[in-house]
C-alpha cells in the first residue's frame, strides 16, 4: 500500500504557515536545550518571529460594571406612629 499524499495534493496557505511557525519554535527550544547551535542574530531573528504569529500573554485588565436589580417587598405604611410602634416594637418578655 503506498504511503503519502496522493498526486495534486495542494497544502493550504494556512497549514504551510503553522508549519513553518512550529519550525522556528522548534529550533529555539532544541536551541535551549543544547542540541541546536544558534548565533544571537538568529535567536533574536527566531524570537521577533515568534512574536508576530503567537498572542502576546500580557496580563490584560476587564473593567465592568454589574447592576443589581431587585424587588423589595415592604409593609403597608402605618397610618399612625401609634400603629408603627405596635408593628416595630420588640417583643415583650414576660
Amino acid at each position: 500500500m503506498a504511503r503519502g499524499r496522493k498526486p495534486g495534493f495542494v497544502m493550504s496557505a494556512e497549514h504551510r504557515v503553522k508549519i513553518q511557525n512550529s519550525n522556528i519554535l522548534n529550533a529555539l527550544i532544541e536551541h535551549i536545550e543544547g542540541t541546536r547551535e544558534m548565533s544571537a542574530t538568529q535567536v533574536s531573528a527566531g524570537l521577533g518571529l515568534l512574536r508576530k504569529v503567537l498572542p502576546d500573554l500580557s496580563q490584560a485588565e476587564i473593567k465592568s460594571e454589574v447592576v443589581h436589580r431587585y424587588v423589595a417587598r415592604l409593609p403597608e405604611k402605618a397610618k399612625s406612629t401609634e400603629q408603627w410602634q405596635q408593628q416595630h416594637a420588640p417583643p415583650t418578655i414576660q
